[in-house]
């Protein structure tokens, strides 16, 4: 039977509809939410077994009636993802259902499996879980899908980036320059689109609870924006992330691990460049959005400020690094 006081936080057709993709002699024990989604409302659900076990789905719906258009181009691009990558080895979710126009739910909705572990985003053992993320991000890019992905969808135009209070006018000025050019040509790659410490779940040791020395990837999840474009975008999206989140210097080191694990970037300087400055321009338009799930789960001293202040620093050091 249901746990009606956990299930109530999914609405009933919604409840239904995940029903009839059970297996035969399966019932919804619970539900609870998960946090650090942006986009979507995120539900782990528990489900009893016939052999009086369990195991667990999540439900990805998308609540907010703003983005209900599209929810419908996101939900058919996860699920396309999410078949193309079966067999891969890419330990991504695999797909239960998809209902992306509500047809039978009361949102548009994703149902996958649930992957174990869990993600890290504070500093400590970082040194040793770099590699890991650069490592899988080859992978991720040396999948090869029988039917290619949407083109990449660049974030940002020139006319767009929002230069930071404080930030040095001179270095943002020239680094708008450098993406008022048209995009360099490339050797297109499966993308994930918004890889990241917050969409990569690890397995700790229990002695290890940092991942100092014993973590490994259980999963890569979050594919709604898989897209068809250069490894540049990807690497330069995760380098953002991790010099947000750790200071410019990480950033900059994961571009250097991406390579050591075998990656491949554009060969000329100035493409590079433009690449590695496009992300970070496009984070200036929102860092209110990017900081506040950052601080919700824990990392309250990443203010909007305190952000802005790293992005910047980030900005130059790709000026004076690869400029």
């Amino acid at each position: 039977m249901t746990n009606h006081d956990e299930a109530a936080t999914v609405r009933p057709l919604t409840l239904a509809w995940v029903r009839r993709h059970l297996e035969a002699g399966e019932w919804i024990v619970g539900a609870e939410a998960l946090h650090g989604g942006a986009t979507a409302d995120m539900r782990r659900l528990t489900i009893g077994t016939r052999d009086g076990g369990i195991r667990h789905l999540v439900l990805r719906s998308f609540v907010d009636p703003t983005r209900q258009g599209p929810a419908e181009d996101l939900l058919h691009r996860e699920a396309d993802a999410l078949t193309t990558l079966t067999g891969t080895g890419v330990p991504a979710p695999g797909l239960v259902a998809v209902d992306p126009t509500a047809a039978h739910c009361e949102y548009p909705s994703l149902l996958m499996a649930h992957l174990p572990g869990r993600t890290i985003l504070d500093g400590e053992g970082l040194e040793t879980r770099l590699p890991l993320l650069a490592r899988q991000l080859v992978a991720v890019h040396a999948v090869r899908p029988t039917v290619r992905p949407r083109e990449y969808v660049a974030l940002t135009t020139a006319d767009t980036v929002v230069t930071p209070v404080g930030a040095d006018p001179a270095v943002w000025a020239a680094a708008i320059d450098v993406i008022r050019k048209p995009a360099p040509r490339y050797e297109g790659r499966f993308l994930h689109r918004d890889f990241q410490p917050g969409n990569v779940l690890f397995d700790l040791p229990p002695e290890d609870p940092a991942g100092a020395a014993g973590a490994r990837i259980t999963g890569v999840v979050d594919w709604a924006a898989a897209s068809w474009g250069p490894a540049d975008l990807d690497v330069a999206h995760c380098s953002t992330n991790l010099a947000l989140l750790h200071g410019p210097a990480w950033g900059l080191r994961f571009t250097e691990a991406y390579q050591e694990a075998g990656g491949m970037l554009a060969a000329a300087a100035d493409e590079r460049l433009y690449w590695q400055v496009q992300e970070p321009l496009a984070f200036s338009e929102e860092v209110h959005w990017v900081a506040q799930p950052w601080r919700e789960v824990g990392r309250t001293e990443l203010t909007t400020r305190a952000v802005e202040e790293r992005l910047d620093a980030y900005v130059i050091s790709l000026m004076d690094a690869l400029g």
